[in-house]
């Protein structure tokens, strides 16, 4: 008879809304250097609250667009200003899409 592990307790946080990341944090969770943070900072590519580097705080939005971010530049060499272009047209595309699916009934099409 073969035996299970015995299920660990897993704890997670949902990020989106929550605002707390430092750009320590936001380093660590990108495996991404400051310079390169503070680049898409300054392409405003990510916009965190606070007045200077040591106020900054991250959501999980943030997180998830750093992290698009890290891979345009590794994959495809991307420097911080493409990534901000490339992110503002991501946003953008998905407003498009969200507005085509709230004006454009879906059909469905019976065989």
């Amino acid at each position: 008879m073969r035996t299970f592990p015995t299920p660990r307790a897993i704890v997670a946080h949902v990020l989106e809304d929550q605002t707390g990341l430092t750009l320590d944090d936001l380093c660590r969770a990108c495996n991404a250097p400051p310079e390169w943070l503070y680049a898409l900072v300054e392409e405003g590519a990510l916009d965190p609250p606070g007045a200077g580097v040591a106020e900054w705080r991250f959501t999980g939005v943030h997180l998830r667009q750093a992290r698009v971010a890290v891979r345009l530049q590794r994959d495809l060499g991307v420097n911080p200003a493409g990534a901000a272009l490339a992110l503002q047209l991501m946003d953008e595309l998905a407003h498009v899409r969200a507005h085509l699916r709230a004006v454009v009934p879906l059909r469905v099409h019976v065989a």
